[in-house]
């Protein structure tokens, strides 16, 4: 190296940085073949923090603004005093840049549902899926535990980490929370705050803030889903006989709809029989049903069916 070269490459008196793309969370200024100047002037601009990394240690942690650099890196003195070893300055001076704007827009979800016991349904499985946002709010801490020394580090470099850390932490707080199913998809809002609160410690460990969180589907495997309809159905239904009387109802009045013709009139007659015999029988175990209730004992305390005869409730141990 000439001594031009040396001279033409010490002096960096001017230090900022523009972000060039979407999705760059720190940045390290390009140093190579020079060196921060005594009396640098830093800018940071908003939605920025830069750090000072000086022979190795962050020495302090810039916020938007003007900043002027102090440090023992005199460049032509040290170069010169090191003329030995090629005019390579033995101290060090680095520059980070760190976007704490907002990173939206953030994907969630299980790849695999999530067990939990439910109170209601026993042992289900459980997918969701949803959006977070976060931002950098400690650099130092970000810095050290985890972008490092690295030229660029991008939001992708830290997608596999994050999401992981949400799922598991979900299932420690569906788990822990005693919340059925249906109360969980009901107030889906309510259950991403507490998710939110729960992993604004996970998130503060590397230098991060949890800024929101969305939950915006939980549901159940397609197979589970299916049960789970038909035990909605059942309950919708309330009085089976009621409910069978009614769908009968229904099918009449379909088939006198449609009994146009000598065959539809066939059709029409042979549906009416089989709707009436339908309806009749309905309404028979209907009545049945009613005998039954009036003749059942029911327990004092809880209210469930006893035996005739039985001292006490099989459901809840209360004499009667």
């Amino acid at each position: 190296m000439t001594l031009k070269q040396f001279v033409a490459k010490q002096f960096i008196d001017i230090i900022q940085w523009n972000e060039p793309e979407e999705g760059i969370l720190a940045y390290r200024y390009p140093m190579q073949d020079m060196e921060i100047q005594t009396g640098a002037q830093l800018t940071v601009r908003e939605s920025q923090m830069a750090a000072f990394v000086n022979e190795g240690k962050i020495a302090d942690v810039f916020g938007p603004g003007l900043h002027t650099l102090n440090t023992r890196n005199l460049p032509v003195l040290t170069d010169l005093m090191n003329w030995d070893k090629e005019f390579e300055s033995p101290f060090k001076s680095d520059v980070y840049f760190f976007s704490t704007h907002l990173q939206i827009d953030q994907k969630w979800g299980t790849a695999t549902p999530i067990t939990i016991r439910d109170d209601e349904f026993g042992a289900v499985r459980l997918r969701g899926y949803g959006i977070f946002s976060y931002r950098i709010s400690d650099p130092r801490t970000f810095f050290t535990q985890v972008s490092g020394t690295r030229p660029t580090f991008y939001v992708g470099d830290l997608d596999g980490q994050l999401r992981n850390t949400i799922v598991a932490r979900m299932t420690d707080i569906f788990a822990s929370s005693k919340i059925s199913f249906l109360d969980m998809a009901a107030n889906q809002a309510a259950l991403g705050k507490k998710i939110e609160e729960e992993m604004k410690p996970n998130f503060a460990s590397l230098g991060l803030e949890l800024a929101s969180f969305v939950v915006e589907n939980i549901s159940l495997p397609e197979e589970l889903q299916k049960v789970m309809d038909q035990r909605i159905g059942v309950s919708m239904a309330g009085d089976l006989g009621k409910f069978t009387q009614f769908q009968a109802a229904e099918a009449l009045s379909a088939a006198a709809a449609n009994s146009g013709g000598a065959a539809g009139m066939g059709v029409g007659l042979g549906a009416g029989l089989a709707m009436g015999q339908t309806m009749m029988a309905a309404m028979k175990e209907a009545s049945e049903n009613e005998d039954d209730a009036g003749r059942k004992r029911f327990c004092v305390d809880c209210g469930q069916p006893i035996p005739d005869g039985a001292k006490y409730c099989p459901s809840c141990g209360r004499e009667q």
